[in-house]
């Protein structure tokens, strides 16, 4: 998924997590006084905390973390769908066995098109454990399923939903959770905070001690966030002062509002080439974005007096390759198979500590870009080589009408 979806999922993980908690001590801290208002002997109230506790996080949790694992691979497929348009139909898929509810069976293979309001109620997962997902198949390949029927068949295999807590798509609120869910109330729904749309100029006026406890751990969030900012700016500046003073590297930029760094080594190599102007073209792409982008040496000799095998730049403290995508190809296995075998000379280096296992795909041209091509790509390099495989990380930057979009993808 791409780095914006993450940070969102995670943000509503944190929420989720924090109302959750809000629960807990609301139930804990009661329990301090005995039925009579007396305060109760410590040995009860410890055994009176241990229950709610296996409650939360025995008995709720597994299926709490099921569904947020789900959630966000159906929200990384969502965002992968999205970028074919109305390409390809999506259909629904359970994991078809004995396991399956019945009615969730029902779903299976019912087949419309990205833009189907089905997909806003009934995009998996459905329920506590919900196993099922959504794939994209040809529109000539499935027949599509009439609307109203594939509504009829929703409804049914949620109907155990009764509050409609499931009925939402976490890739297109980009959520792992429901803003109403079981520890939130109906109205959350509804409400300008949950949808973040609340108003500088509109007064917060809580109706209960939920409302507040949610204005106070979406408050803890975003200073936590702020905080971590604030570090990351103050890093990039101490690296800045200690790059500008050394006489090995260049063209040393700080942006002391976004933090954004660049910096490149005399021993980088330079030319005239469309791959070098490519490569300009994308660390100042970075540098507007506020990342830290260094250019590493490419000149330094080993003993025997050769070049050693280096590595491109070194982007927000990882250590990575660059490959320009110029050509439009079915997969780009061939490209990531070469930078491998690359990453395998680097990593030997007698000099290297941090190994590396990144590489960086720049595609200037957006249209070479898809999903697809970079698993195939990896999948044909992986079938073709039978030990070393270096590569674990591939980092897509794509120069689309949106500005610099930046795709990882994780391979195990």
């Amino acid at each position: 998924m791409s780095d914006a979806m993450r940070q969102h999922l995670k943000r509503s993980n944190y929420i989720f997590s924090g109302m959750k908690t809000f629960h807990e001590l609301n139930e804990a801290f009661p329990s301090l006084l005995d039925e009579n208002g007396n305060r109760k002997p410590f040995e009860r109230f410890l055994n009176d905390v241990r229950k709610i506790d296996k409650t939360y996080n025995c008995n709720y949790l597994r299926a709490e973390y099921n569904f947020v694992h789900n959630s966000a691979q159906m929200a990384a497929k969502w965002e992968e769908f999205s970028q074919y348009g109305d390409r390809y139909n999506l259909q629904y898929r359970t994991a078809n066995d004995g396991k399956v509810r019945p009615e969730h069976a029902a779903l299976h293979g019912v087949t419309l098109p990205i833009t189907d309001p089905f997909w806003e109620e009934f995009y998996p997962p459905n329920g506590w454990n919900c196993r099922c997902t959504v794939v994209q198949v040809r529109k000539s390949k499935y027949p599509e399923t009439p609307h109203d029927e594939a509504m009829a068949l929703g409804e049914e295999a949620t109907g155990r939903d009764t509050k409609g807590i499931f009925r939402f798509n976490p890739g297109k609120q980009e959520k792992t959770m429901p803003d109403y869910n079981p520890y939130t109330i109906r109205r959350c729904k509804d409400c300008d905070i949950a949808k973040d749309q609340l108003s500088t100029a509109k007064p917060f006026i809580p109706d209960n001690e939920m409302c507040v406890a949610c204005k106070l751990v979406r408050a803890c969030y975003d200073g936590k966030t702020k905080e971590s900012e604030r570090q990351r700016i103050e890093e990039n500046r101490k690296l800045y002062d200690r790059l500008s003073k050394d006489k090995r590297y260049k063209e040393v930029e700080f942006n002391p509002t976004t933090g954004a760094l660049k910096a490149t080594h005399i021993g980088h190599n330079e030319g005239n080439d469309e791959g070098f102007r490519l490569e300009k073209k994308l660390v100042n792409h970075l540098y507007s974005c506020g990342h830290s982008i260094i250019l590493a040496d490419e000149q330094k000799k080993g003993r025997d007096g050769n070049v050693l095998t280096s590595l491109d730049m070194v982007l927000d403290g990882i250590r990575m390759d660059i490959k320009s995508i110029t050509k439009n190809k079915a997969h780009y296995g061939a490209a990531i198979r070469a930078k491998n075998k690359q990453l395998v000379k680097f990593n030997a280096r007698t000099d290297i500590h941090e190994y590396s296992d990144t590489l960086c795909l720049y595609f200037d041209d957006p249209t070479m870009f898809a999903p697809d091509k970079i698993t195939k790509g990896y999948e044909y390099m992986t079938s073709l080589t039978s030990r070393e495989i270096q590569i674990r990380h591939i980092v897509c930057m794509i120069n689309s009408s949106k500005g610099l979009e930046i795709k990882t993808f994780d391979f195990e």
